[in-house]
């Protein structure tokens, strides 16, 4: 495959920001994740559910109401304006946010789940040997739920790979800044260069198969371990 310098860009745009986003999401996602698998509070459906809205919303409903929001007159923009650093539409900071809310529920499920069926009895077993809460998550469940969160980081790395109408609506189509692999093939299929297309979509679809197949494998590592 023959990559002109404006796809190895918008590939190099791309690696950028889906490696940003799941650093973030893992940040934000574990104690998000860690509530959801411990509360009973009531707000636990509502939160799961503002949650899992990206899986079900269209992108452009969702890039819609960002770019609102992230615009001069909303109030994410009004808070960065406020703080000197102008609007997030058409960044690369704002693909960043734009991209961290479309994948939280790939990143946050897989870690809910993987804290769901440790459950509490390694933690209350720690918190009788005299660790602390910091210690026990990260000598205990951390360790243990493991899986959970390789799998959250790929599925996350892998869903940012993969955004368009999100990331079309937020960031357009600034080349080095915004241009990322799915609206550089876009361009190409506009443009009628199908050739180039290909090349760039066959190597989406290799990519996307051999995460599959790993998330698929520790899975399945992961049911014999447990029988």
């Amino acid at each position: 495959m023959n990559f002109t310098p404006a796809d190895l860009s918008a590939i190099w745009l791309t690696l950028k920001l889906a490696t940003t986003t799941t650093l973030v999401l893992l940040l934000l996602a574990t104690p998000l994740a860690l509530w959801l698998a411990r509360t009973r509070s009531w707000l636990k459906g509502p939160v799961s559910a503002v949650v899992a809205l990206p899986l079900v919303l269209p992108p452009s409903v969702l890039g819609f109401y960002l770019l609102l929001a992230m615009g001069p007159h909303g109030p994410v923009g009004q808070f960065t304006q406020a703080l000197g650093l102008g609007t997030l539409p058409f960044t690369f900071t704002g693909l960043v946010l734009g991209s961290v809310c479309y994948s939280l529920p790939f990143v946050v499920q897989p870690i809910q789940n993987a804290l769901e069926a440790l459950g509490k009895a390694p933690a209350e077993a720690a918190a009788t040997l005299g660790a602390g809460p910091v210690d026990t998550f990260f000598n205990v469940t951390l360790p243990l739920a493991r899986p959970g969160f390789i799998t959250a980081a790929v599925l996350g790395f892998a869903h940012t790979l993969g955004e368009f109408g999100v990331v079309l609506m937020i960031g357009g189509n600034i080349p080095g800044e915004t241009r990322v692999i799915s609206v550089q093939i876009y361009d190409h299929v506009e443009a009628l260069d199908y050739a180039s297309a290909h090349g760039l979509a066959a190597l989406m679809l290799v990519f996307s198969f051999v995460v599959l197949l790993a998330v698929y494998g520790l899975r399945a590592r992961q049911t014999r371990a447990l029988l």
